[in-house]
């Protein structure tokens, strides 16, 4: 099973717009807005078994709201 049907984001928690679990280079994930660009923390792992669970780190902390939101002009 791939990783982004492993784990379900909910919609953004600043705005309600769709999340989206994305990977970074090979070296993390974090959570991602579409509409308003919040974001997650990144987390970042070293094996195939600490990609996944940095994956679901991210996918975890997306969903209890803990994001990092810039304003315009920030």
């Amino acid at each position: 099973m791939e990783i982004h049907e492993r784990f379900e984001l909910q919609d953004c928690p600043c705005c309600g717009g769709p999340g989206l679990l994305e990977e970074e280079s090979g070296w993390c994930w974090y959570a991602m807005c579409l509409d308003c660009g919040a974001q997650t923390a990144p987390f970042d792992y070293h094996t195939p078994e600490e990609r996944v669970e940095a994956a679901g780190k991210a996918a975890h902390m997306w969903n209890i709201g803990k994001v990092i939101r810039s304003e315009n002009g920030e």
